[in-house]
């Protein structure tokens, strides 16, 4: 069986992909490790990936592409596989499609998980780290016991540009202007399934079992 988790920044898609490949029995395949094993073992797509990131510009999708299936097609994901991160665009669903059909297989199931703006805004804006020890602190969820400083070792805690307000709305707006396009073409394939993205961790993951046992 070979699952997409989609879902947008903040809505715990890496997550959820690790704890669904262990339940099923799959493997997790996420593109940003495939990118940063290929720039670490220098291969031919990874030199050509690095080419584009040097240049603070997207990867091409067909090196993408091209990077997901020589995975998904290794002998460990003959019983299937659960794709966090890609596809991001249609043209990438489109190519991915073919290229499986070449292979004869095909994705079974796209699962996304759905997350109020507001909550999402919440999740990210909310996000601070320390600078010396990297431990993660949200402003509501986990919270550290003095202000700005950290629990472990007492380091200043500090936002990441990308957890910013600003920025998160912008990335926000980036993501379902792309992402619109990408539910409509697997709603029409009769293959998307809306899972209800709030609630604690072991709910989520509960529900997203349950969406693809009983739609498989």
């Amino acid at each position: 069986m070979y699952i997409i988790l989609l879902g947008a920044p903040g809505a715990g898609k890496g997550t959820q992909a690790v704890t669904l490949a262990r339940e099923l029995k799959l493997v997790h395949v996420a593109t940003g490790d495939l990118f940063r094993q290929a720039l670490e073992q220098q291969t031919e797509l990874g030199l050509q990936a690095k080419e584009y990131m040097e240049k603070g510009v997207l990867v091409p999708d067909e090196i993408t592409i091209q990077m997901v299936l020589e995975r998904i097609l290794m002998p460990d994901c003959d019983g299937g596989a659960i794709l966090d991160g890609f596809p991001r665009n249609v043209n990438q669903a489109r190519a991915l499609d073919e290229r499986l059909a070449r292979q004869s297989r095909a994705i079974d199931r796209v699962i996304y998980i759905k997350v109020a703006r507001e909550e999402l805004i919440s999740r990210l804006g909310g996000r601070w780290i320390c600078r010396q020890c990297q431990a993660p602190y949200h402003e509501v969820n986990s919270p550290p016991k003095v202000a700005g400083k950290c629990d472990r070792c007492g380091g200043e805690l500090y936002q990441r540009p990308d957890d910013m307000p600003e920025t998160v709305e912008k990335r926000l707006e980036v993501y379902f202007e792309e992402t619109a396009l990408l539910i409509d073409y697997y709603t029409r394939a009769g293959k998307l399934v809306e899972v209800a993205g709030e609630g604690d961790v072991a709910e989520v993951s509960a529900r997203i079992v349950a969406a693809v046992r009983h739609a498989g």
